[in-house]
C-alpha cells in the first residue's frame, strides 16, 4: 500500500504539471479570427478552436466570440429598434417599393430605345416624376435609388431627393453593389462584386440620407444550374452584405434573383427556389444577422418563359406560397417581389392571388417593381422628338401604382388569363387568330 506521504507528493506534482500546461497554453500566440469579429471587439480564439460553432460563446471578460445564430447580439437595443422601425415601415400593408436604381448605362439604353437622349438632367427629371406623381405616396413606402440620384435635387422643393422623399413619407434606399462577375468554369453562373469596399460606401450613402440598401444576386435555372457553388457563393455574399449593412445602421434588402429565362417547368422552379432561399436564411443566421431588421426582395416562382407547359395563375400563386411556407423565417417582416421580366398585368394578378392564398402567413407580401411599372412609361416617349412627356407618364404611373397597391392587399381583379403562364407557341397562335 502506498504511504500517505508519497500520495501527497504525487498529488502536488500532478497539480504542478496541470498548472504549467495551463499557463503554457494560455501564453501561446493567439489568432485574431475574422469569423465573428465585430467593430471594436476582435474575436480572440486559440489556434485549435477556429471552427465556427452553432451557438454563441462567451470568452474572457464576457466578450462574445462567435456570432453564429446570435441574432445581432452585438447591436445595441437602440440600433435594433431603428432597424425594426425601418423594416416594418417598408412592410406597410398596401404599399410597396418603386425600384429606380438602374445605373446611367441601363436607363440610358431604355431612353435611347425610344428616342430620348441619355443625360443626367433627363434622368433627374424622369425620376423626380416617379417620386412626385400625385398620389404616389399612397402606394409607396420606399424607393430604391441609384447612387447618382442620392445627390440630385428636386426642382420642386429644392431639396436633395432623399430628404424630399422622407417629407413625402417614402423611405429612400440605395443600390450599393458593383458589377456582375462570371465565375470561371461554371457555364455562365455569376456573383456580384463590391463587398470589399461596401462599408465605406454605405457610410457615404447613409450620410446622404439613405436608410436601407438593396443587393441583388442573379441566378439561373438550367442544366445543372443553379449549382451548389453558385448558391453558396451568392447566399454567403448576401449574408455578409446584410451583416455589414446592419453594422452601418442600414436595413438590408436581400435579393436572390432567379431569372425567368429558360424552359424549366414550375416544379423545377419550386425546387430551385427552396434550395436558394433555405441556403440564404442559413447563411444569414450563421453570420449573426438580425433577421427582424431585414427585408426579402425575391423573384416570383414561375416556369421559364419558354416552358411548353401551361399553368394557371392559381397554380403559380400556390407555388409561391408553398415556397415561403417551406423556408421563409417568420422573423422577417416582409417580402417585396421583383417583376423580373413580368409585365404589370401578370405580376399584379399573381401578387394579388398570392396574398389571397397566404391566409394566416405572417409576412407582408408586396412589390418592388421597376420594368413592370416603367417600361410602359418609356413607350410614351416614342415619336415625341426626344422630349419626355412627364405629365402623360405621371398619369399612367399613378394608375399603375393603384393596381400594384391593390394587388399587395389581395384586392386586384385580373382579367382573362392575366397571371397564367401561356406557352410561347399557344401565345403566338392566339395572337394570329
Amino acid at each position: 500500500r502506498m504511504k500517505p506521504t508519497r500520495v501527497a507528493l504525487l498529488a502536488i506534482a500532478a497539480a504542478a504539471v496541470c498548472l504549467y500546461a495551463s499557463t503554457h497554453y494560455d501564453n501561446r500566440p493567439q489568432i485574431h479570427s475574422t469569423i465573428s469579429a465585430r467593430r471594436g471587439i476582435p474575436a480572440i480564439l486559440p489556434r485549435q478552436s477556429l471552427a465556427a460553432t452553432s451557438f454563441a460563446k462567451t470568452g474572457r471578460a464576457g466578450l462574445r466570440v462567435n456570432a453564429a445564430c446570435d441574432g445581432g447580439a452585438y447591436l445595441s437595443a437602440e440600433q435594433k429598434a431603428e432597424l425594426v422601425r425601418v423594416a416594418d415601415y417598408i412592410a406597410t400593408p398596401g404599399k410597396g417599393i418603386t425600384a429606380c436604381d438602374e445605373g446611367p448605362g441601363t436607363i440610358g439604353m431604355r431612353f435611347e430605345a425610344v428616342g430620348v437622349e441619355n443625360t443626367e438632367e433627363n434622368r433627374r427629371k424622369y425620376r423626380q416624376m416617379l417620386f412626385e406623381t400625385p398620389g404616389a405616396a399612397d402606394h409607396l413606402s420606399a424607393a430604391i435609388l441609384d447612387p447618382e440620384t442620392l445627390y440630385q435635387k428636386s426642382d420642386t422643393s429644392g431639396k436633395l431627393f432623399p430628404e424630399a422623399l422622407k417629407d413625402m413619407g417614402i423611405l429612400p434606399g440605395v443600390k450599393p453593389h458593383l458589377k456582375v462577375y462570371t465565375l470561371p468554369g461554371t457555364g455562365g453562373e455569376t456573383v456580384m462584386q463590391g463587398l470589399d469596399s461596401l462599408a465605406a460606401r454605405l457610410k457615404e450613402y447613409k450620410a446622404a440620407g439613405a436608410v436601407f440598401a438593396k443587393w441583388r444576386s442573379p441566378l439561373v435555372i438550367g442544366e445543372g444550374q443553379p449549382s451548389d457553388l453558385a448558391i453558396q457563393a451568392n447566399m454567403n455574399d448576401l449574408a455578409r452584405y446584410a451583416l455589414i449593412c446592419q453594422d452601418e445602421g442600414l436595413v438590408p434588402i436581400v435579393e436572390p434573383d432567379v431569372s425567368l429565362k429558360g424552359c424549366h417547368d414550375l416544379e423545377t422552379a419550386v425546387t430551385a427556389n427552396i434550395r436558394i432561399q433555405s441556403a440564404l436564411y442559413k447563411a444569414m443566421l450563421d453570420h449573426g444577422v438580425f433577421m427582424e431588421g431585414t427585408i426579402l426582395k425575391v423573384n416570383m416562382v414561375n416556369p421559364g418563359k419558354s416552358c411548353p407547359k401551361q399553368y394557371s395563375v392559381e397554380e403559380i400563386a400556390d407555388a409561391n406560397v408553398h415556397v415561403l411556407r417551406q423556408c421563409m423565417p417568420v422573423a422577417i417582416p416582409g417580402v417585396n417581389y421583383l417583376s423580373g421580366g413580368q409585365n404589370l398585368e401578370d405580376a399584379s394578378a399573381r401578387l394579388s392571388l398570392i396574398n389571397k392564398l397566404k391566409k394566416n402567413s405572417p409576412w407582408n407580401l408586396s412589390f418592388s417593381w421597376s420594368a413592370a411599372l416603367q417600361m410602359p412609361l418609356f413607350e410614351l416617349c416614342r415619336g415625341k422628338g426626344g422630349e419626355i412627356p412627364l405629365s402623360e407618364m405621371s398619369e399612367l404611373y399613378a394608375k399603375e401604382l393603384a393596381i400594384a397597391g391593390a394587388a399587395s392587399l389581395g384586392e386586384h381583379a385580373p382579367e382573362g388569363t392575366q397571371g397564367a403562364h401561356v406557352p410561347p407557341v399557344a401565345e403566338m397562335a392566339a395572337v394570329a387568330a
